[in-house]
């Protein structure tokens, strides 16, 4: 029995291992702790995470998946960068998803939804950390989608914020562009109070082609200069 239970727990341990290290690298990606560009070279981060390399290269392929991570041959694997035509197709996907994930939402939205919604607001407007701006701008937008009951296009949509976010809030903050975000974020709210779809789609649209627009303006100049 003690034999059988200890092989149950390394078939946890060996299975979760990779997403352990998966949830930390993204973490240091997400936050720019690591930068777009860095090779992650895998005897180094086996030798930090304590882990053979076969756990590790399931991470790394987990956040290949999810864009993070590119691999290239002689290169091994790198955090990947975002081109400004990769940034607007993926806002694009994202308008489309995101549109869909609001008007199955919205019908089932209660109060407790929508109250926890303007916490997150009023908390991200005191939020002097603009490494934590991207997850409160998720958790409100994940706050609003939840009560679509749709967790694979829930993963979808979180996948596509990451794959942008990391940008928005490392090299946009300076612009003053999150005071823009959260009034569009107040006015898409009121919309969902008053289950309007209608004009709440209008304003998620005006505020994922606004922030594109940003995104894809920064990524082109950077392209230009080469930097």
């Amino acid at each position: 029995m003690n034999n059988h239970h200890s092989k149950i727990q390394i078939k946890i341990s060996h299975r979760t291992m990779p997403e352990i290290i998966a949830n930390l690298l993204r973490d240091a990606i997400l936050s720019g702790e690591i930068k777009g560009g860095t090779p992650l070279r895998q005897e180094e981060l086996a030798a930090r995470f304590g882990v053979s390399m076969s756990p590790l290269r399931e991470a790394l392929k987990s956040l290949e998946g999810e864009g993070l991570v590119k691999f290239y041959p002689n290169r091994g694997a790198v955090v990947s960068e975002l081109s400004a035509a990769e940034a607007r197709e993926i806002f694009d996907i994202r308008l489309f998803l995101e549109l869909g994930a609001l008007e199955l939402a919205l019908p089932n939205l209660t109060g407790e939804n929508l109250e926890r919604a303007r916490q997150i607001l009023d908390q991200t407007d005191v939020e002097t950390c603009c490494a934590r701006w991207g997850e409160m701008n998720w958790r409100f937008h994940e706050t609003i989608y939840l009560p679509a009951e749709r967790p694979r296009l829930l993963a979808l949509i979180q996948t596509l914020h990451n794959n942008v976010e990391r940008y928005m809030r490392l090299y946009l903050s300076a612009m003053n562009y999150q005071a823009k975000s959260q009034a569009e974020h107040r006015e898409l709210l009121q919309a969902c109070v008053q289950k309007n779809v209608q004009a709440a789609q209008r304003v998620l649209r005006k505020h994922m082609e606004d922030a594109s627009a940003v995104l894809v303006d920064y990524l082109k100049d950077k392209e230009r200069i080469g930097g």
